[in-house]
């Protein structure tokens, strides 16, 4: 269970990190959510968004995180 504890506060020191940051982001201007590639939908009485480059931009940058650690780990 200890093990588990720990996990679970690392994750949410995570979540908690990666919410300041994006917070951070709209303070600056970064245009997160209106990148090229979102898709925005909006009919007589329902408003679809998919954020679809939003997606791809954060994808590339925790791979290039992740793969700066795992160098750098082993």
């Amino acid at each position: 269970m200890n093990e588990l504890g720990k996990t679970l506060l690392g994750l949410g020191h995570l979540i908690a990190i990666v919410g300041v940051l994006l917070l951070l982001a709209g303070l600056i201007g970064l245009p997160l959510g209106r990148l090229p590639g979102d898709i925005a939908y909006k009919g007589k009485h329902v408003f679809v968004f998919f954020p679809l480059g939003t997606c791809i931009l954060i994808s590339f940058v925790l791979f290039v995180l992740f793969w700066l650690f795992s160098l750098f780990h082993r």
